[in-house]
Parts: C-alpha cells; structure tokens; sequence
C-alpha cells in the first residue's frame, strides 16, 4: 500500500477554527466526513486533495438526518477528545431512520472487525447479485467468502480494484510470510470472477495519485459506502461506513461500479 498522503500542517493551522491532528501511526485516521448543523452528514471516499477530485474514482455521500448526524458527532467527539484512534469508533451500529430508508453507521476501529464480518455475511447471502470497488481486499472474512461465491458461480459477482496496489500487497504477502495464506484467496475472487483492475501510478514522491479510490459493496439491495478498504488494516484504522438497505440507491452504485471496471483490463495475478 502506497504511504498515506501528507499536507502542510501549518496550512491548517491557519484555518479560522480549531484544528487537531490524530497521529496516524501505526493506524491511519483515515475518515473523509462532515457534520452539517447537527442535522446532516456528507461522507465517502474521497480525500480533500486536487487529485482526488481530478484524477480518482470515489463516491460521496449525503445523508439528512439528525440521528445519523449525532452518531457521526459521537465518534468526532472521541477523536476529538482522545487524540487516538484507538480509542475511537465505539460508537452504537443500531439502525436509524434517514427519509424512511433504513442506515446503519459503522465506525473502526471501534467496531471494525464486526463490520469486516457483516460485509461478509452480506455477500455471502445475497441471492442475484455483488458488486464491489475497493482499491485492495485482504480482510480475511471477507476474502474467504468472496472466493467462496467466486468458485461456486451462483451469483452475479463483479468488481473493481486497483491493480497496481493489489499487485504491491501481494508482494509484501511474499515477503512477510505471516499473511500469504491469503494469496490462493485473492487469486480466486479476483479471476474467477469478472473483476477489472486500475493499473494506477505507483508511489513516489511528488508523483501523481490517481487510485482506483471508491469503497463500494452492493450485496442484492444492501450497500455499503464510506471511507473503508476490504482490508486488515482498515478494521484497524479510524473509518466510518453507512450500511443502506435501498434497492434504487443499490442500482445506482451497482451501474457505477460496472462502469468504472468497464473503464479497465480484466485482472492478472
């Protein structure tokens, strides 16, 4: 996985608001969310970065709903307080009401290894169809049960992944050896399934950053969206994901995500 991105901390600073900095080691603050008067909630994928707007996929979404906005200022306020990821994300995953459809939030690390499981068992239960973008998948329930619905081929299963961070997650895998077991997995998913792979620019310093960036599962009518890789580490990060029981709003995602692997070459591990 590339190094997370830097900014200038002095720029922030300058802001006309109170500013803190989560240290990011060893994991990563890696929320992109917004509370809006207490009443409203913007969140997704997408960093606040020129690159992020031009050159990568992402998805932002906006939620009204004031019992969505306290959750989400519950886990800020942990951040805020605690200056830890570590000790943030325990926050209730309890359901509310946003405009009559259902949302459950999820919050990691607090709650990261549950969501890590719920998306699996989703995908393991959906009946027509799974869609999924994700710039890397190595969270272990989850690789297990995609290459589960891969190989047995009941399921339309389809999907997008950078393919240059794939390929870098399967190197340290090698070199590492504490996680190869999950190497014949990914194979699985990835090629016994249509799965279309972002071959991006590598990392280096002061070279561009143009990801596949968008974190999408559609299982059936069920979505999930937010700031969270299918990774290990993503359990283990500050993120947050909105679990969406919306059948149009998971054909909306769906389409987006066979357009964007539409946009690239089959996958080749």
């Amino acid at each position: 996985m590339p190094p997370p991105p830097r900014t200038q901390p002095e720029l922030v600073e300058a802001l006309p608001f109170p500013t803190a900095a989560i240290p990011g080691v060893p994991d990563l603050m890696h929320h992109k969310y917004v509370i809006r008067d207490r009443a409203g909630v913007w969140t997704g994928s997408t960093n606040w970065t020129y690159d992020s707007w031009t050159r990568e996929e992402n998805v932002v979404v906006t939620v009204e709903s004031p019992d969505l906005a306290a959750r989400y200022l519950a886990d800020f306020e942990q951040l805020w307080t605690e200056r830890s990821v570590l000790r943030s994300g325990r926050v209730t995953t309890a359901p509310v009401s946003a405009g009559g459809t259902s949302v459950r939030p999820w919050f990691c690390p607090g709650r990261g290894e549950r969501l890590a499981h719920r998306i699996a068992k989703a995908i393991g239960s959906a009946r027509r169809r799974v869609r999924i973008a994700s710039p890397v998948i190595s969270s272990g329930p989850i690789l297990g049960t995609l290459a589960q619905v891969a190989s047995d081929g009941k399921v339309d299963l389809a999907g997008v992944v950078d393919l240059t961070q794939v390929r870098e997650v399967l190197q340290q895998w090698h070199e590492n050896r504490n996680a190869e077991w999950k190497t014949p997995l990914l194979r699985a998913a990835l090629t016994r399934a249509p799965f279309s792979g972002k071959r991006s620019t590598p990392y280096a310093p002061g070279s561009i950053h143009d990801y596949m960036h968008a974190k999408v599962t559609v299982a059936d009518d069920r979505v999930f969206v937010g700031s969270f890789n299918l990774s290990h580490s993503g359990e283990m990060n500050a993120e947050n994901v909105l679990e969406i029981a919306d059948a149009a709003l998971a054909e909306r995602l769906a389409a987006y995500v066979d357009d964007v692997r539409g946009r690239y070459a089959p996958v080749e591990i």
